[in-house]
């Protein structure tokens, strides 16, 4: 049975003023500080949408970070704390405690509350939050500072939900007084007219990430694209299954490619580029890589056809210098030669934490020849080769050249080739003592923190047998 915390002295005194809903609106200007955040939590769970109101105008912080309140998006809600800053914004003196900048609808963790104001868990002190937490502004220059609204948004086909048709309504309505700002932006499916409407109504500059999942047509990128350079900020991109109608000639694709890559030229921050399942790719990684301005961190190129020439182009392009993560999981490398991945490495060698080559088909030949490279990579944290077909004699060259890296916490590797029988099925029992052959070999040099061998999908349940200290298997009777 689990006993439950009694309530704080400072949730009391805000479940009390709260018992009477006047005396409250009354008292908000002489209110201690520390009591605000606990007040407002309780007057939100209890819907106290008049006390909730005047809260938000004398709210004295610079951020009240709404959105880790909601679990899902609660339209009424969003209707009371604009209705509060209505209130504000139409106030010709503003109350002397006023310092609200950044209205926040983003569903954080809720720890942020904890952490923020300390009225949940008590983890900050009421002088802390007094020295930390607000900006030494007065209530006039306040007032000419725009407000800003964040929000995470993801742009569908479908039609808005109630909560984002009277957010944007009411934006629209006073933009000359805030900005809408927005840290996460996802575009799913074909972008449209009611895409590039909201996109108008953004702070473009305030967005740091953005995913692009949908299908592209001449007319959608040559409106979309300008939006993309004016997000000077962005720092993580991920393209994933952008599709051209069938009918698309080399010459189009070309066109749209260049209007895409041209917006590069204006991102300062770009720091993380990931491209899954673009056929657009083949041939122009040159092109894509090339308009960036400034290093990488993490380089994913995952699923795509690439040429020799943009295989060769990986060692040679400025931007993959400084590599933290690289990921080129379902890339098939069989027909390329080994040496730009060699050199690539060599040239990461002080920066690279992962590196992921799962699936990608590396015969052992390819494999043994960056062997070397590999094992200067000294920040290299996680490594997979899942899914690749390797001997054990190969995976043991290769565990000695890893052994020395000893920052190396996570490796996941495949089963030896040798733990198959001839029809292609597992043998369990002799996958499991080769895998613990292979351990044994790596627990001489250094002791693994998480070491993983996993065979190939069965081909009766799909599920793979993992060797982790003992062989964990699928339950097919027909398994050896």
């Amino acid at each position: 049975m689990s006993i439950q915390s009694p309530p704080t002295l400072l949730e009391l005194a805000g479940r009390s003023l709260l018992s009477n809903k006047s005396r409250a609106i009354l008292d908000l200007e002489d209110l201690p500080i520390e009591l605000f955040p606990p007040l407002f939590v309780e007057a939100f769970s209890r819907g106290h949408t008049e006390v909730l109101k005047k809260m938000v105008q004398t709210w004295p912080f610079t951020c009240l970070p709404l959105g880790t309140l909601m679990r899902q998006p609660q339209p009424e809600m969003l209707r009371v704390a604009l209705d509060g800053l209505d209130m504000l914004l139409a106030q010709q003196d503003r109350p002397r405690r006023w310092k609200l900048q950044v209205l926040d609808l983003r569903m954080v963790p809720r720890n942020f509350w904890r952490t923020w104001s300390g009225a949940v868990m008590d983890a900050c002190s009421p002088e802390d939050i007094k020295n930390n937490r607000t900006l030494k502004l007065d209530p006039a220059m306040a007032a000419k500072l725009p407000l800003k609204i964040f929000i995470d948004l993801c742009l569908t086909e479908g039609p808005m939900d109630e909560f984002l048709t009277h957010l944007f309504l009411w934006v629209t309505q006073r933009r000359d007084r805030l900005h809408l700002c927005c840290s996460r932006l996802k575009i799913l499916w074909k972008p449209t007219r009611h895409t590039r409407k909201v996109l108008r109504l953004l702070q473009l500059d305030s967005v740091q990430k953005v995913e692009v999942h949908c299908t592209w047509v001449h007319s959608t990128l040559a409106a979309c694209a300008p939006f993309l350079g004016q997000m000077r900020n962005l720092r993580k991109l991920l393209v994933s299954e952008v599709r051209l109608p069938a009918h698309t000639s080399p010459e189009e694709q070309e066109w749209l490619l260049s209007q895409l890559t041209s917006q590069f030229l204006r991102m300062d921050c770009l720091r993380k580029f990931y491209v899954h399942a673009v056929l657009l790719l083949e041939g122009h990684l040159e092109q894509v890589l090339g308009h960036l301005k400034t290093p990488l961190e993490t380089l994913s190129i995952t699923k795509c056809p690439l040429s020799d020439t943009d295989w060769n182009y990986l060692s040679r392009c400025p931007n993959t210098s400084q590599l933290r993560r690289l990921d080129l999981r379902y890339i098939k490398l069989t027909n390329f030669s080994p040496e730009p991945l060699k050199i690539l490495l060599e040239t990461v060698a002080a920066t690279l934490n992962r590196l992921d080559l799962e699936a990608c088909e590396i015969a052992e030949s390819q494999l043994q020849a960056i062997l070397p490279a590999l094992s200067r990579c000294s920040q290299l944290r996680i490594l997979c080769l899942f899914r690749n077909g390797i001997s054990m004699s190969v995976l043991r060259d290769m565990l000695c050249h890893t052994a020395r890296l000893s920052q190396l916490s996570i490796e996941l590797y495949p089963a030896p080739l040798e733990s198959y029988d001839a029809q292609g099925a597992i043998h369990q029992e002799r996958c499991s003592q080769l895998c613990a052959e292979l351990t044994a070999l790596l627990k001489d040099f250094r002791q693994p923190k998480v070491l993983v061998f996993c065979t190939v999908p069965c081909p009766q349940c799909g599920s793979m047998f993992l060797y982790n200290q003992g062989l964990n298997h699928c339950f097919c009777p027909t398994t050896a």
